[in-house]
């Protein structure tokens, strides 16, 4: 009885912050666990499959870079990849200029204005697909179809970064005989550059990713006209005879330009800030 009680009195009690760690791991697990069976495993299948061909019945036959070199003679690729490109060029500037004059309209001392904010907010929490079928209906297909996104994402990132500059520097400005466009530009506006920069990043990477509009009013119509990449690998992937591979090389593209596009973009903020 002596030796258990001495060998009982040997186990050392786990320390508080292991406790702590262990605890805090525990509620990350889940969505950790969750994240690698639905995210990492797929996306690193994915990129194995772009250098393979599959239609998910035979066996998977490795191609090397065969699908890639498919890619530059696919008239049907490069219409997608040029009009994902030619939507973005017009989409992020038009967005970002809106979205920051309805934030700065919102942010005045106006009558309603919490009202209007709140209406303002309802097509962001409203799902494109609905927004889309909306349209859809309202406009026929005889009298050419409507592609317009309904976000309010960036108008909010805005009127938020708003709240946050100091009206100190705006008032200082104005008591020097600045006018308000002078505040504005020289005040105001570099301000807002941390939110300005992820705007610019938020919507990049949602226009590259445009799929909802194209799917729910056009179809990619007519002809290629409105195709898009991600509608692209929709149709390579689900639609007629499935080719799992050939859709991934198209992911992979897809996934290098919006990485280049976003490096440059956090160089070319990096540089700004210097």
């Amino acid at each position: 009885m002596a030796t258990k009680a001495v060998a009982g009195s040997d186990k050392k009690p786990m320390k508080k912050e292991t406790r702590n760690t262990l605890i805090a791991y525990s509620f990350i697990a889940p969505n950790f666990i969750g994240f690698c069976v639905f995210t990492l495993v797929p996306m690193v299948f994915a990129i194995a499959l772009a250098f393979c061909s599959w239609d998910g019945v035979n066996a998977i036959e490795f191609v090397g870079f065969q699908n890639f070199i498919d890619l530059v003679t696919d008239k049907t690729f490069l219409a997608a990849f040029k009009n994902t490109i030619v939507y973005s060029v017009a989409v992020v500037p038009l967005t970002l200029v809106c979205a920051l004059g309805l934030a700065v309209s919102l942010n005045q001392p106006i009558k309603g204005r919490n009202f209007f904010r709140t209406v303002a907010f309802f097509p962001y929490v409203a799902s494109l697909v609905a927004v889309a079928a909306v349209w859809n209906m309202i406009f026929s297909p005889s009298m050419g179809p409507v592609n317009m996104i309904l976000s309010a994402l960036g108008m909010v990132m805005y009127l938020a970064g708003l709240q946050g500059t100091n009206p100190e520097l705006e008032e200082a400005a104005e008591l020097d005989g600045a006018n308000r466009w002078q505040v504005f530009w020289h005040i105001t506006l570099p301000q807002l550059r941390p939110t300005t920069f992820l705007v610019v990043v938020t919507l990049t990477i949602a226009s590259f990713k445009v799929y909802d509009q194209m799917y729910m009013i056009t179809q990619g119509g007519p002809g290629n006209a409105t195709i898009t990449l991600v509608y692209y690998i929709y149709n390579v992937a689900f639609v007629n005879t499935p080719k799992y591979g050939y859709a991934s090389a198209v992911a992979m593209v897809l996934f290098i330009l919006v990485l280049i596009v976003t490096i440059i973009q956090f160089r070319g903020s990096s540089n700004d800030d210097t």
